[in-house]
């Protein structure tokens, strides 16, 4: 896993622990390909255990046994007051490349959502990163196949931040 993946998988994880503490396979099922934020982006298993590893090395999150009477205790996943700032800190950052909306982007949305925190702020300042890459690749007069493609890749990004603001409005 590339180590910009590896962070990523590890902001999701801490945040969807932040939302609800809860054991490390409820955490793998919400990212599976039918879980509700695994439908956008999905992450296995060993790779769901492994940010929780570094998580819990890092002092982000800590591990608790309940004691529930009902067969194998499950080890809950709950985040550390420093867990809760670095997730917060992470949602309230906007995403700085067009190539990373895919991914990063709709996670923090959904997650936004999913944590209630407000989605416009979030927006304003994702435009202020994105118009002037915006702005500048449709300036570009060439129309060679790759500056195409970034042209229309940058304009559904803009469409889709219209698109959002207008649903939170």
């Amino acid at each position: 896993m590339a180590r910009q993946d590896a962070q990523l998988a590890r902001n999701v994880v801490l945040a969807l622990v932040v939302h609800t503490p809860r054991h490390g396979w409820a955490i793998h099922e919400q990212l599976s390909p039918i879980g509700d934020v695994g439908r956008a982006w999905t992450l296995s298993r060993q790779l769901v255990y492994r940010a929780i590893d570094t998580l819990v090395e890092d002092g982000l999150v800590k591990r608790a046994t309940p004691k529930d009477g009902g067969g194998g205790d499950k080890v809950i996943i709950s985040p550390t007051a420093a867990g809760k700032r670095i997730a917060m800190k992470w949602l309230d950052c906007p995403v700085s490349h067009l190539r990373d909306v895919r991914t990063e982007l709709v996670l923090k949305v959904m997650l936004r959502e999913k944590l209630e925190l407000p989605l416009a702020p979030f927006l304003t300042l994702q435009h202020e990163i994105f118009d002037p890459l915006i702005t500048s690749i449709n300036k570009d007069q060439s129309n060679s196949p790759v500056n195409l493609w970034r042209k229309e890749s940058a304009n559904a990004v803009k469409r889709y931040l219209s698109r959002l603001e207008r649903n939170v409005n």
